[in-house]
């Protein structure tokens, strides 16, 4: 019989990198480079670790970094129901969102790091990447971290109430049930929101948000849930609230200061309302 050859993990890590790239239907041929050269263990901690499966989670047998190059979640705090996100799911995210070298990106929970890493050699050279994590520990990890990665900034606090340097792209990675004026006040012409936007307990869709000069268009991406953003979760002021159909037909946001809602309205909010027609 003839033995079978092991893969080294450079082979594995490769295999992965080629994996996200491919599901994400990247067009940026950085990703797979990128995704290759950043670790994922050096931003979850030792082994074993947590697998998120179902509603639960698996301890994986040993603390070999391999059991990570999958398309799976790892605690972060498993109590909390914190995660290091799905590999697939961001590789589309950040195909999406295509930051580019140069920008100034805001990272709203960053977690311990990972996907801020991949973020900031995205935006080599001369980008910066202010990372927001409301969890102390995370944050702590997290500045640790990056201390490697070029341009990184990482600050403990609440990204809806902290001031937000003007910013070509804000990546969120909790769900929303309204995005903050203060965050579409900061995109720059051109800047992209992208955020899992999740209304009602039926709708977690993750929506990319481009400012141009007449308003925030909306493409609705993919179905997508995370843990509630602190701060930007709280239902209780919503006026309207949009069915499965209505949150996929999203073509814009509008700001209450701007306009009062009209019969394109499928969602509204206290600051801001979703509407079914283009800007």
């Amino acid at each position: 019989m003839t033995a079978i050859r092991r893969a080294t993990l450079d082979e594995i890590r490769l295999f992965h990198a080629k994996m996200m790239a491919a599901a994400g239907n990247a067009t940026d041929d950085r990703l797979e480079r990128i995704i290759e050269a950043v670790p994922r263990e050096a931003f979850l901690g030792p082994g074993p670790w947590q697998i998120r499966a179902g509603r639960s989670y698996l301890e994986t047998p040993c603390a070999d970094p391999a059991f990570l190059y999958q398309n799976v979640l790892v605690a972060l705090d498993a109590a909390k129901g914190i995660n290091n996100g799905e590999p697939f799911l961001h590789a589309a995210w950040l195909n999406a969102a295509a930051p580019a070298a140069g920008e100034t990106v805001v990272h709203v929970g960053a977690g311990t790091g990972y996907y801020t890493a991949l973020l900031s050699m995205l935006v080599l050279p001369n980008g910066r990447i202010h990372a927001y994590e409301i969890e102390a520990d995370l944050a702590a990890r997290a500045r640790e971290n990056l201390r490697p990665f070029e341009g990184v900034e990482v600050i403990h606090g609440d990204a809806t109430t902290l001031p937000l340097p003007p910013a070509d792209l804000i990546y969120v990675n909790a769900g929303v049930v309204a995005p903050p004026v203060r965050w579409l006040d900061a995109l720059r012409t051109g800047g992209r929101l992208i955020f899992p936007w999740q209304p009602t307990d039926k709708v977690g869709l993750a929506l990319l948000v481009t400012r141009t000069d007449a308003g925030h268009c909306v493409r609705p991406l993919m179905r997508a849930t995370f843990i509630p953003c602190i701060g930007a979760s709280d239902s209780s002021g919503c006026r309207k609230t949009p069915t499965v159909p209505d949150a996929a037909a999203v073509r814009s946001i509008r700001l209450m200061r701007d306009e009062a809602p009209d019969e394109t309205a499928v969602a509204i909010y206290e600051d801001v309302w979703f509407s079914r027609t283009e800007i």
